[in-house]
């Protein structure tokens, strides 16, 4: 069974540390989430974002509700954190985000390993639907942030060839 990749990056024109701050929050991840998935944080109370850190959540693919459980696997302040499904819809989910300063802002990377079960099924629900529906959710997420911080300034052409 193939494992796939989604990899997607953003610059946003704001500190590390308050970028960071935002997406350890695991509460935020209802604001990033399009509406169509009707997506509930089911854990109750504060959730200390650190490995071992469980989080239940509800949510619905093409009208099916379902649970979704993710383990926080790896939590490196400011650089990066790892969260594994160890329950829900697919056979393999791997979520690494990562944080780094860069210039005009910082650099939100989201790496995504992912694997679906039902064999073939599950290859022809990928390319039928799943693949589109992650780059929705992905796209949702890239607006939601531009609106919030605002997209990073438009890059200066530098000198012409050849001057001085």
């Amino acid at each position: 069974m193939a494992i796939h990749l989604l990899e997607r990056g953003q610059l946003v024109p704001r500190p590390r540390a308050e970028v960071f701050a935002f997406f350890a929050d695991a509460r935020n991840l209802e604001r990033l989430t399009p509406p169509f998935l009707r997506f509930e944080i089911l854990t109750p109370g504060a959730i200390a974002m650190r490995p071992g850190a469980i989080i239940d959540y509800r949510l619905s693919l093409f009208g099916l509700p379902f649970s979704w459980r993710t383990e926080i696997e790896a939590f490196e302040p400011e650089s990066r954190f790892v969260d594994v499904q160890r329950r829900g819809p697919y056979r393999r989910w791997h979520h690494t985000h990562t944080f780094a300063e860069a210039p005009g802002g910082t650099l939100i990377g989201d790496r995504v390993e992912y694997q679906l079960p039902f064999g073939p099924l599950g290859e022809v629900a990928r390319v039928l639907a799943v693949r589109r529906q992650l780059d929705a959710i992905f796209d949702h997420r890239r607006r939601v942030i531009e609106g919030m911080w605002g997209a990073p300034p438009p890059a200066r052409p530098g000198p012409p060839h050849g001057s001085s």
